[in-house]
């Protein structure tokens, strides 16, 4: 029976040779990961009240990144109980302060295509970029996952999005994603598994593949699937995953799609959403002259190493404008290291950039920089739901990398395009 590559996925994990979308099945899982929000602080109570064990330590993975920097008395208690469970436990792949969970996961060589994995925050579905089965899950269930190694899934039909062609210089992922959300709404994914594909997907970097299956949580997919082929086993064996295999995690040709849905690249305008929604996006000239007054390149889907790059390229022997605060927060540390070796960071800050820590800060709404009720901000983040990211009265408007920069420049929404 022919089978699409989430099924594949899915199959292997259940100890199968095939399934048939619709069926519920008991899936092993390769690996688990939480962040200090959602993780230890949680899951810890309910394992010492079950008087529970671990099933393996050696598949869990933990990240700080969201109550960080701990600038206040619960920031430090979260954060310090992440450090003391893991100790307790023993889980040797612990990460505390090294950036975002969903970035520091795949450059440490942590995923691998025809893995299943779990991640206790929405945003997990990034692991789908490097061929992996991964998706978002909440503390009740990933205490089964924690004592069993083990979770259920009802298998997911499969919704194609296909791109042909290229994408045209100033257009990137973010822009595909907001325009997928924009046509189909948040819940257009019907929490199946969603497949990006076509000449255009291929040409992407990993990053900007990251990005795509990152917001598939936006599109409102359980799961957003890269195939992988020659340029993840190139970016795999960069971060130490060796023995690489990519044929066997294809979708079969004659597969049953619920949905298949093309689209010529080149068509796709950069995007801007407005607030309050990733579903309210349009093309970036539809937004005449809305002034902005902060620009803030960060988060998992705006600030990793090839969206630094983006935004540098619109920056370079430019500044922000007067009035404008330019915020950066690298996705990463080892994603900051690079850009600063190579010149990207610094041709950020000469434009007035304002650099801050590698976490999640004022995306998930944490730490001291959130936004005022005065803020007018464009941003790389991945949601701009009424009061996220601050004050309710906010306004926070969504694009990539490129518009973020080039609308710093210009003080207001504006075309990247007329900047390159």
């Amino acid at each position: 029976m022919a089978q699409t590559l989430a099924q594949k996925l899915v199959a292997r994990a259940a100890g199968r040779s095939t399934v048939t979308p619709g069926e519920v099945v008991t899936c092993k899982v390769d690996l688990a990961m939480m962040h200090d929000s959602g993780g230890p602080r949680r899951v810890r109570p309910m394992l010492e009240r079950l008087g529970a064990q671990v099933w393996d330590p050696e598949k869990l993975v933990v990240v700080t990144d969201h109550y960080l920097p701990a600038d206040d008395p619960e920031s430090r208690r979260i954060v310090a109980t992440a450090r003391e469970w893991v100790k307790e436990v023993g889980v040797a792949r612990f990460h505390d302060g090294e950036g975002i969970c969903h970035v520091v996961l795949p450059e440490r060589g942590y995923l691998k295509p025809g893995m299943f994995a779990v991640g206790g925050d929405s945003h997990s579905p990034t692991g789908g970029a490097f061929g992996a089965y991964m998706f978002g899950i909440g503390s009740t269930e990933m205490l089964g996952v924690l004592v069993t190694g083990e979770i259920w899934l009802k298998v997911p039909h499969t919704i194609a999005m296909e791109f042909a062609g290229e994408l045209a210089d100033g257009v990137s992922a973010k822009d595909v994603m907001l325009f997928l959300i924009g046509r189909f709404g948040m819940d257009g994914g019907q929490y199946q598994a969603v497949e990006y594909r076509g000449d255009a997907i291929r040409r992407l970097g990993m990053q900007e593949r990251m990005t795509l299956a990152n917001m598939t949580a936006e599109l409102g997919g359980q799961t957003g699937l890269v195939p992988p082929d020659a340029i993840t086993t190139e970016f795999l064996d960069s971060a130490g995953a060796r023995e690489v295999e990519i044929d066997a995690w294809q979708s079969d040709a004659d597969s049953e799609m619920l949905a298949h849905h093309r689209f010529d690249a080149q068509d796709i305008a950069p995007q801007v959403a407005a607030p309050d929604s990733p579903a309210n996006s349009a093309a970036v000239g539809s937004f005449g002259d809305t002034q902005v007054n902060v620009a803030y390149i960060g988060a998992c889907t705006g600030a990793k190493l090839a969206d630094l790059r983006m935004a540098a390229r619109i920056l370079k022997d430019r500044k922000a404008a007067r009035g404008v605060r330019l915020m950066v927060a690298p996705a990463s540390l080892r994603d900051q290291q690079v850009a600063e070796r190579e010149g990207t960071l610094g041709i950020l800050v000469e434009a007035g950039a304002e650099l801050l820590p590698n976490a999640c800060g004022a995306c998930a709404g944490y730490g001291s920089n959130q936004f005022g009720a005065d803020v007018v901000a464009i941003s790389t983040t991945a949601r701009n739901f009424k009061g996220r990211m601050g004050a309710p009265a906010s306004r926070v408007y969504l694009a990539s990398p490129y518009t973020v920069a080039a609308s710093a420049v210009a003080g207001r929404i504006f075309d990247p395009r007329e900047m390159l």
